[in-house]
């Protein structure tokens, strides 16, 4: 960020409570919990309303982030139309398993694909509560954050004019790539990482879930996963070669490797369909430790990732951000910042289990194709102990749905 570089503010300054960088998941969460306190907040995102709506991303959420929602009003059309699991399946040697994590918790998934979540955070926030979201926004950059005189400029898309935005505290909730985490750099944070050094494609088809519950597929020739998003559209994983090209991967040879991959005795034949998504993602997680500085609180993918291999990242940006939400309106309306000068040490505890539970799934996941017959026989005895011992299964169910992961 070349501070030198961009041009003064051409417009007077604005002044906002809080400044929400990212209209995500997490950053909508942060901005209606604002909304419903009357805390002034302006939400900045570099993409259009409509990408944000249909952009396609994770599916999986767990019970105690939809009831989170839900206590905020924020869950209705999630709770009328979601559909929920308490079941996984293990396919491997040609044989099935199923694990009833549901109820050995008491708790369930439910799928409901980001879009529609992110599509109904804004319209409660913007169209019903009339917040201020500001779209398209370009060169977004952050100032005195290490003052108690923080703000945030940026480039109108329509005007060209630059606007800057002062502020009591800002959100961070832009992802990986976003300039919330870049400002932070290694003078000022820590980012602890793990390369798993294997790739999935991450394909979507148009084609009915040929199981009523995600299916894991542990095979000689790779991993491969089933995952409904709705009756209409299921989700698949392939594992590959991380950096491989999607164009390697044409329909025909997709179908035949889902169809070896997820072969069990019993199991329903695959139903194919067109295949709308075909991107490859490296598989890697990152933690940014602290998740705060000065007045800028990062959130969801911000500051941390964790790999789609246990459906986590956006139960984990949820957790960030109702934490966060709650702790911005006790300082703003309330001038109580004990919660908001202990949010990252609040948050850390359950990213790094989920970080953990990532890593171990991945080795059982992903052990059968490594080529490695330790790791093969390792990931067998996992799989075996997780369906047979009822204490494995049970802090399996656990971690799985989120219980307890901020002990």
């Amino acid at each position: 960020m070349n501070l030198a570089s961009t041009p003064e503010p051409s417009a007077p300054p604005r002044r906002a409570r809080v400044v929400v960088v990212g209209a995500g998941p997490a950053g909508l969460t942060v901005a209606n919990i604002l909304r419903a306190a009357s805390v002034d907040c302006v939400v900045l995102e570099t993409e259009s309303r409509e990408f944000i709506e249909q952009r396609p991303r994770a599916g999986f959420i767990e019970e105690w982030a939809v009831r989170a929602l839900e206590e905020r009003g924020l869950a209705d059309r999630l709770l009328a139309h979601a559909q929920t699991h308490g079941e996984c399946e293990f396919r491997w040697a040609g044989e099935a398993g199923r694990f009833s994590y549901g109820e050995l918790s008491g708790h369930r998934h439910f799928v409901y694909p980001q879009p529609l979540l992110v599509t109904d955070l804004v319209r409660a926030y913007a169209d019903r509560a009339g917040g201020d979201i500001r779209f398209g926004v370009r060169e977004v950059e952050l100032h005195g954050i290490d003052t108690d005189r923080p703000s945030v400029s940026y480039t109108d898309p329509g005007t060209g004019e630059r606007i800057r935005i002062d502020c009591d505290a800002v959100a961070g909730c832009d992802g990986a790539r976003g300039v919330t985490r870049t400002y932070l750099g290694a003078e000022r944070a820590t980012v602890a990482r793990h390369d798993y050094g294997i790739g999935w494609l991450a394909l979507l088809a148009e084609a009915p879930p040929s199981s009523d519950c995600v299916v894991f597929g542990l095979h000689p020739r790779g991993f491969a996963a089933h995952m409904a998003r709705s009756p209409e559209v299921t989700r698949y994983y392939l594992e590959c070669p991380p950096g491989d090209d999607p164009e390697n991967w044409p329909h025909e040879r997709v179908w035949s490797e889902l169809h070896a991959r997820l072969a069990a005795a019993g199991a329903p034949p695959l139903t194919e369909g067109r295949l709308i998504e075909k991107r490859v993602l490296d598989m890697h997680n990152y933690v940014v430790e602290p998740m705060s500085y000065g007045r800028l609180y990062l959130a969801g993918d911000a500051a941390h990732l964790a790999a789609p291999i246990a459906a986590k990242g956006m139960n984990l940006a949820l957790h960030d951000a109702l934490y966060l939400g709650d702790a911005l309106v006790a300082s703003c309306a309330d001038g109580d910042d004990s919660d908001l000068s202990g949010y990252s040490q609040a948050c850390l505890p359950r990213v790094w289990q989920y970080e953990e539970f990532s890593q171990w799934l991945s080795e059982l996941l992903h052990g059968t194709s490594s080529g490695d017959p330790f790791k093969a026989g390792v990931a067998a005895a996992r799989l075996r102990r997780i369906l047979r011992s009822p204490a494995a299964a049970a802090a399996f169910a656990e971690i799985y749905i989120g219980k307890g992961a901020d002990h």
